[in-house]
């Protein structure tokens, strides 16, 4: 069975490596497994066009039904894993079914970080991280209906942003002194905080919450200053755990994910890892990261694929993301922790600007609100750890294209 190839997880990397694997030629044996009951799909337009009700199922699949006929890849679906065994070269699932591989991907994503407070479990408590989760949300999506969300940060934005449309009554609780408070600057936050305002979402920071009020089904959320805020179902975004337990309890090594090299090799051989799971090393950075990031998916996906085949494509990109809210399109590229300074090109008090952060004179993100140009310029720019003055990310009469020169 040297020829077959098991992928663990069924999403956007899970995808890829199905028709990376074909790409780059290999006709060996696919099977991939997957605990939910659809085929892999994007996770991204689920707190934004699909919750709202905009696209259906067939909009978010990441490839058709049928592609993986097409591919020959047999899909394992609705299925967990029990174990994996890497001296053996098994994988051993729940039913008791066996399957043997000369290769094995893991693409087992994450998890959300559970609320751990009192009345946490209490019916009408939710979490957006499955279509499932999307379904269970939608029914709850009734005018007037009363929502506190809980966690200020992408997901929970986005989800406001999509309620609060729908003439839902939206509370976003957040216990940092701003939303987006870990991966923005204080004008961006100032910007996103002033947004949600005056489209109508009450947003509490400093607010810590206490507990999940209620008997058979939530009635409210009490905050830690003692506040019950009424509430008629509440959404909690506060983070992704990386899915890696199957590898640790394989010896395979872990820490803040499963741990890869450049071309997503675990510390096992013929055992790779690809995406939001994986702890992996940037050169760009210099550090090792785990990204929740679609792109990050794909590009370990078709490194892990051309690595089974022979060829080595080492993955060291700049991480990009994306935010869609209301008639805003955030684009990020690079991290921006560690900044000592923010130029901010273009009207903060508008809907399009572009924040740029440096770190000792040396650009290492961008944060660019309707701004595409600024994004596609500054992620090439920090691809090449090209340097640009202050002075010139700020000053509008040098076009982007021009920026570097």
């Amino acid at each position: 069975m040297s020829d077959s190839v098991v992928i663990i997880g069924a999403g956007h990397a899970a995808g890829q490596a199905v028709a990376s694997l074909r790409q780059e030629g290999f006709e060996g044996t696919i099977v991939v497994v997957g605990e939910e009951s659809v085929v892999p799909y994007q996770r991204p337009p689920l707190s934004k066009k699909f919750l709202a009700g905009e696209i259906g199922l067939d909009r978010v699949l990441f490839k058709p039904v049928d592609f993986y006929a097409k591919a020959e890849a047999e899909m394992i679906l609705d299925t967990k894993v029990e174990k994996i065994d890497t001296a053996a070269k098994k994988v051993i699932l729940e039913e008791g079914r066996v399957l043997e591989y000369g290769k094995l991907i893991l693409t087992t994503g994450g998890r959300v970080r559970k609320l751990n407070c009192p009345g946490a479990d209490l019916p009408g408590v939710n979490y957006l991280r499955s279509i499932a989760d999307v379904e269970a949300i939608q029914a709850h999506f009734k005018p007037g209906a009363k929502l506190v969300i809980v966690g200020g940060g992408y997901i929970g934005l986005e989800v406001a942003a999509v309620a609060v449309k729908r003439d839902i009554d939206v509370t976003v609780l957040e216990m940092a002194p701003t939303v987006l408070g870990r991966v923005t600057c204080k004008e961006v936050a100032t910007f996103f905080e002033r947004v949600h305002g005056e489209e109508g979402v009450k947003i509490l920071t400093n607010t810590a919450l206490e507990s999940i009020e209620g008997d058979d089904h939530v009635t409210g959320v009490k905050t830690g200053s003692g506040d019950i805020i009424p509430a008629d179902f509440v959404i909690a975004g506060i983070g992704i755990l990386p899915n890696m337990e199957l590898a640790t309890e394989a010896g395979i090594e872990t820490g803040n994910g499963i741990v890869v090299d450049e071309l997503c090799r675990t510390s096992v051989p013929d055992v790779y890892a690809a995406g939001d799971c994986t702890f992996h090393p940037n050169p760009i950075y210099k550090t090792d990261l785990r990204l929740e990031s679609v792109h990050n998916a794909l590009e370990q996906a078709k490194t892990a694929a051309a690595h089974i085949c022979g060829k080595d494509k080492p993955y060291g990109q700049v991480p990009w993301f994306w935010s869609d809210q209301y008639d805003l399109k955030l684009q990020i590229a690079g991290l921006s922790q560690g900044f000592d300074e923010v130029v901010i090109r273009g009207d903060i008090t508008g809907r399009s600007f572009a924040a740029f952060y440096l770190k000792e004179g040396q650009l290492i993100a961008v944060d660019a609100v309707n701004r595409a140009p600024e994004f596609m310029m500054s992620k090439m720019l920090l691809q090449k750890g090209t340097n640009v003055p202050a002075e010139r990310l700020a000053d509008e009469s040098i076009e982007m294209k021009d920026i570097a020169k």
